[in-house]
């Protein structure tokens, strides 16, 4: 994988350990039963609960990996109070010509979420955002062109 950190928040990073312990434990057990079970029924070349099986444990092993390495270079994100726009922050932004004012939070990249509006620092509208001040403007470029926005709130 990547030497790369992962930021997160204190909620995700304990999210993510408790998936894994999940993972590691419990799953596991309940795989190896499968595939105990499925190679009781005889030959297992054509047996599809064993290839199911098999498919699900190497599934799992692969999160268990990923997780494993997302909290080995994972970084707790402790945001401060601060005059510009860096991770934790929690920003209100508005379009050029439009009223509306949305507001996200700025995240590491394993906890983004647009229905949360939650999003990854490294995404290009997190991007454009990083250390940017109150009332400055910034544009980034989306599908549809380039897009104009000014900061008129942090958190």
């Amino acid at each position: 994988m990547t030497d790369q950190n992962e930021f997160l928040t204190k909620e995700k990073f304990d999210e993510l350990q408790e998936e894994l312990d999940f993972l590691k434990t419990t799953r596991r057990k309940e795989i190896a039963e499968n595939l105990e079970y499925a190679r009781s029924l005889g030959d297992i070349s054509e047996n599809a609960e064993y290839h199911e099986a098999r498919e699900l444990q190497a599934a799992t092993e692969d999160r268990i990996n990923k997780l494993d390495s997302i909290l080995k270079t994972a970084k707790i994100v402790d945001h401060k109070k601060n005059d510009s726009v860096s991770l934790g922050s929690e920003v209100a932004i508005q379009k050029e010509g439009e009223k509306e004012v949305r507001k996200y939070s700025i995240v590491g990249s394993e906890e983004a979420d647009m229905q949360d509006r939650k999003i990854s620092h490294l995404s290009p509208l997190g991007e454009a955002m990083m250390d940017k001040k109150k009332g400055d403007t910034f544009t980034f470029t989306t599908p549809n062109g380039k897009m104009n926005y000014k900061i008129v709130g942090i958190k």
